[in-house]
């Protein structure tokens, strides 16, 4: 039994946190009704009028079903080339015998060793990689949002795949598995949880990255939705309103997507946490 005084204190503590997590994302809806002028002058006041011609002029400057629809194949393609390999990866360090153990364990650091370098430090190289290999468009952003989501996916991966019993292994080569067929039709559909987990995280990741993309792409036709904002800068003036506008209409799926899914992942996180 909670005592009544520090249940009363988790509860003030939680409102707290809430109201710090959510005021930027007010204040940001607000702003998207107000002009440049007032933005500058007086940011924290309420609107004169709550008028839309933020998001009118936002709308007229972009172009924003192709801006949606390249993120969303950046999306889908760099998302499914790092399951591809993080869950092979995976598979075999968590649940094959190595003749050597320490190949193993030197495998397994040599993939989580990304964890410690910032992807944007790579920025330079993966552009020079690019341009090696003739790279250009959304290709230039897919191998390395791929690449550089690796780690942390073999770690989550790895994680759940060694506390499944090894019995389920056994079983099925016994009924005539192969590794293909143990991997596919086995274990796969056993990690559902983390892989949706790993999914999301992914998905939002690239929905909001921006770096890379402001430095591969030179195309306008391949720009994803980060670069949308960067519209509103000139080289002397800068349109806030229009900046805040589209922000808003870029971030707003992304919450509706974060809200849906965030059982999943929950779940996916503490997968395999707790053994029997």
């Amino acid at each position: 039994m909670v005592p009544k005084r520090k249940k009363i204190a988790m509860y003030a503590a939680m409102i707290i946190i809430t109201a710090i997590v959510v005021f930027p994302f007010l204040w940001m809806v607000l702003l998207s009704f107000k002009s440049s002028s007032e933005i500058m002058s007086n940011p924290l006041a309420m609107p004169k009028a709550f008028n839309l011609d933020n998001f009118k002029h936002a709308l007229e400057t972009l172009n924003f079903p192709q801006l949606y629809a390249n993120t969303f194949v950046v999306c889908i393609l760099s998302v499914v080339l790092e399951l591809i390999i993080t869950f092979c990866s995976s598979f075999v360090i968590a649940r094959m015998e190595f003749k050597h153990p320490k190949a193993k364990s030197l495998l397994y650091g040599f993939l989580i060793l990304g964890l410690s370098v910032s992807p944007f430090i790579l920025l330079f190289p993966v552009y020079k990689i690019n341009i090696f290999f003739g790279l250009r468009g959304k290709w230039a952003l897919i191998f390395p949002y791929a690449a550089s989501s690796i780690s942390f996916n073999t770690l989550l991966l790895t994680a759940y795949l060694k506390q499944l019993p090894t019995e389920i292994d056994e079983a099925a080569v016994i009924d005539g598995c192969n590794i293909w067929q143990l991997m596919v039709k086995v274990i796969l559909p056993m990690s559902k949880p983390v892989i949706a987990t790993i999914v999301i995280f992914n998905v939002l990741y690239i929905w909001n990255e921006y770096p890379y993309a402001s430095v591969m792409l030179k195309d306008v036709s391949d720009y994803t939705l980060s670069m949308g904002a960067s519209f509103f800068k000139g080289n002397y003036t800068v349109d806030y309103g229009g900046i805040v506008a589209s922000s808003l209409m870029i971030i707003v799926p992304e919450l509706i997507f974060y809200g849906l899914f965030q059982k999943n992942i929950v779940e996916g996180m503490t997968a395999g946490a707790v053994k029997g």
